[in-house]
């Protein structure tokens, strides 16, 4: 994989290109209705109201380029199978130690999001994960020490 190229799932793609839209839409439109309203206070120096909006306004328009960059470069996986991890894979691996199973789906790290177990293929459990096929133990290395699992299954 090119290190210029951002892994994406469909579901990654669609999350963006929803935000990139509300951004540029609804969120743009919101902030010059807050500026024309602040500016109407007067004296820009001293307006907080003003100072804030803009600030939020930069924000904004960063995320914008950083979205439209992000789509540019994106590479959506597609053709997924159950016989091994790939990115888009859903894994649910069983804690040897603890004998837990979780679940997770191995993303692309711009979706990465562990309140939703969603993991990047670039974290240590991601990349001990790729390539895997059920029945398979993974090693990871974690600030506690070795974690095993088991992988018990893998979904599209």
């Amino acid at each position: 994989m090119s290190n210029d190229e951002i892994i994406l799932t469909p579901e990654g793609l669609r999350s963006l290109e929803l935000e990139l839209e509300e951004l540029k839409t609804v969120k743009r439109k919101e902030l010059a209705s807050r500026i024309k309203t602040a500016i109407s206070y007067g004296d820009l120096k001293e307006n907080s109201e003003y100072h804030s909006a803009k600030e939020e306004q930069g924000f904004m328009e960063t995320r914008v380029l950083t979205i439209e960059r992000m789509l540019k470069k994106a590479r959506v996986v597609t053709n997924l199978d159950t016989s091994k991890v790939q990115v888009g894979s859903i894994v649910v691996l069983n804690d040897v130690e603890f004998a837990e199973k979780i679940e997770y789906k191995v993303v692309g790290s711009s979706e990465a999001n562990v309140n939703e177990n969603k993991i990047s293929y670039e974290s240590p459990l991601g990349a001990s994960l790729m390539g895997k096929s059920v029945g398979d133990t993974i090693s990871v290395n974690a600030p506690m020490g070795v974690i095993t699992y088991e992988l018990l299954e893998i979904r599209v």
